[in-house]
């Protein structure tokens, strides 16, 4: 009895071990998918009106939300927000700062491209109608990824694996399943998935440097939003509205073809520059380190 104890439940105190609290929050996301995406569909069928709500992105931020809040409360038994989540004074400095540290990073992926040749620019997008809504479209969607996706790779799963692993596991492990969670991605590619697993230690960085959530968060959104409606690249594989006209020429391994930066070796440095952001934002403001 106690060899199996073992194996299930922690030896510091009685709640299950850290991989099996990662395998329920897991069985909970994908029963909430599934169940969602039913009921979503025959919603749908019934009020074409309301298909809108089927989006996958959608229902992957309430399927991320609901898992990890019920994973963290009933298995971790610890309260939802020491996830990182904490609404803080600096909670909202820190999404704005990320933003434009992620902007900053793409506009300089997509001046490099400019200015040697490997991307044409023809031009900006008329802001017509359709295009203003679509910004919106695309900035709340995004607001959505980032949340999610943050929560889910960066909350629950990278901070768990911490416990049971240590943190240079955790940080590659957590990064290597974000890259795989993007291998159905319209054009994905091994290089595809390397690209988004060193993301996955972009991102991570700034978790780390303020054990809070809320920098990857801005992060994540600024990265998606900036490099497509704002500067016109594919985000992973999916094509946006886009605000500037321009066709990338430049070889696809450095680019990242029609997936995107991520795809390509130019995003290595660039993340490399990024992550030095996010170095200098966070040594420069007094933020508690664990």
């Amino acid at each position: 009895m106690d060899f199996l104890r073992n194996i299930f439940i922690s030896p510091s105190e009685p709640r299950l071990r850290s991989g099996w609290r990662l395998l329920c929050q897991f069985l909970i996301m994908f029963f909430v998918i599934a169940f969602l995406g039913s009921m979503l569909y025959f919603l749908s069928q019934a009020t074409p009106a309301l298909a809108f709500l089927g989006d996958g992105f959608f229902i992957g931020v309430v399927a991320y939300t609901l898992s990890v809040y019920i994973a963290r409360r009933w298995f971790d038994r610890r309260p939802f927000f020491t996830l990182g989540i904490e609404p803080t004074s600096n909670a909202i400095r820190d999404v704005f700062a990320g933003v434009l540290i992620a902007g900053l990073t793409i506009g300089l992926i997509f001046l490099v491209e400019l200015s040697l040749g490997w991307l044409e620019f023809q031009g900006f997008a008329p802001l017509t109608a359709p295009t203003l809504m679509g910004l919106g479209y695309w900035a709340f969607a995004f607001i959505l990824v980032g949340w999610g996706e943050e929560l889910l790779s960066r909350g629950y799963m990278l901070q768990n694996l911490e416990e049971g692993v240590g943190l240079n596991w955790a940080v590659f492990i957590s990064s290597a399943i974000f890259g795989l969670l993007h291998a159905f991605n319209p054009d994905a590619s091994i290089a595809a998935v390397l690209g988004i697993l060193g993301a996955g230690y972009f991102l991570a960085y700034g978790y780390i440097r303020t054990r809070q959530l809320w920098l990857p968060i801005g992060l994540h959104i600024g990265w998606n939003f900036f490099e497509g409606p704002i500067f016109s690249f594919p985000v992973s594989g999916i094509e946006t509205v886009k605000l500037l006209n321009h066709e990338v020429t430049g070889p696809a391994l450095i680019t990242g073809g029609p997936f995107g930066p991520e795809a390509g070796l130019i995003v290595l440095p660039a993340m490399a520059i990024g992550a030095y952001l996010i170095y200098l934002y966070t040594k420069a403001l007094p933020i508690k380190q664990k």
